[in-house]
């Protein structure tokens, strides 16, 4: 079996910052109203700015979801990587710009390139890493000695408050102005952003690499309802009616294509689901060891979960001090399937990190509580 090796990495990010206080300019208001959950919300989640791909005060969108994928993929040539030698582009988003064709068409369509292999992953947090798998499980095998995968998102689109307009006539919510808690919370939580990475079979003959050790993604959809969702409702016992089943004035009086999640379920089972459970299965088959670690690279969603996340990480065995990590979510934002490319990109281009020296990446995925972990060997 073949070593790989992350041999670039790079990130692209829509327009200038948006601060707390601008937030609504660019999403607009629900209703013509403020929200009331905005500020309890950027308290909890300790986000200081963010990317949107929409215009100020217009709303309108100045990139596509491909489009920034594209531009983050542009950015890994350099004199020893063209787009010419491209064998296979994977690329992960939860919010592609179309339900068909996938998302990688796409993006390979403003690339321009031709006759590469393409996956299209989908998902919510962990479709960025799960194409990252695709091409690590390629190389490995032998099959390619290249690839590109990529993690993007473009949530304000879908955030944006003309996809409320009709919700926000009920009469319910004049008595309660703006929209339930379970969808305006995640307003204030979601940002725009495309990472990209450079996989290959040898490592850089000059700089550094990130030798790809293993990755595990664990899922407990079997056992769990879901938490995050979009196009779809849910009653009391769970049971799913898709979008498609229900006329188009419901699916917009609803807000279906709205992006909810149930926030009671996520706090009082994201760690044990995420965390504690699969870090304990994880060490049952891998040499994991604290000392060994030089950077824990975590992607929560919130300031709120540092705590939890190390307090969960210590009741499943593995307890990584906070010296040891990494994380730039107050000044990028939560981005969700790119977070982790946006994380690795700032440190693999740091010139923080020394020859051997090992990182572990933790992905987790709250739509119905799955989970990844990635441990990298700096070469």
């Amino acid at each position: 079996m073949n070593s790989v090796y992350i041999n670039n990495i790079q990130k692209f990010m829509p327009n200038k910052p948006v601060l707390n206080d601008e937030m609504e300019e660019y999403l607009g208001y629900i209703g013509g109203k403020k929200s009331k959950a905005k500020k309890i919300v950027l308290r909890s989640n300790g986000i200081k700015r963010r990317f949107y791909v929409l215009e100020k005060n217009s709303l309108k969108p100045l990139f596509t979801n491909a489009q920034i994928t594209a531009n983050a993929i542009k950015k890994l040539e350099n004199d020893d990587f063209n787009l010419e030698k491209l064998e296979a582009l994977s690329c992960g988003t939860t919010s592609a710009d179309q339900l068909m064709p996938g998302h990688t068409l796409m993006v390979q369509g403003e690339l321009g390139i031709n006759e590469i292999e393409t996956l299209s992953a989908s998902g919510i947090c962990l479709s960025g890493i799960n194409a990252l798998k695709y091409i690590y499980y390629g190389i490995k095998a032998g099959e390619l000695t290249n690839g590109i995968s990529t993690g993007s998102e473009t949530s304000s689109m879908i955030l944006n408050s003309n996809n409320f307009k009709e919700e926000s006539n009920y009469k319910e919510l004049e008595k309660n102005p703006g929209i339930e808690f379970e969808k305006d919370f995640l307003r204030w939580m979601l940002s725009d952003g495309a990472g990209a990475m450079l996989l290959e079979n040898k490592p850089n003959e000059k700089g550094l690499s990130l030798e790809v050790k293993w990755i595990d993604i664990l899922s407990y959809a079997g056992e769990m309802p879901t938490c995050m969702y979009s196009g779809c409702e849910f009653d009391e016992n769970h049971n799913i009616t898709p979008w498609r089943a229900l006329e188009q004035q419901e699916v917009m009086s609803k807000s279906l294509l709205s992006i909810k999640q149930n926030v009671k379920l996520l706090n009082e089972n994201i760690i044990e689901y995420t965390v504690t459970k699969p870090i304990q299965k994880i060490l049952e088959k891998r040499d994991l060891k604290e000392e060994d670690i030089a950077y824990f690279v975590p992607h929560y969603s919130s300031t709120f979960f540092r705590e939890k996340v190390y307090e969960g990480m210590k009741k499943g065995g593995l307890e990584i001090p906070f010296e040891k990590w990494f994380t730039n979510l107050t000044e990028f934002g939560n981005t969700g399937s790119a977070s982790i490319y946006i994380m690795l990109e700032e440190l693999f281009n740091s010139n923080k990190l020394k020859k051997g020296q090992k990182l572990l990446c933790y992905i987790p995925e709250s739509g119905r509580f799955s989970t990844a972990f990635m441990y990298l060997e700096v070469v």
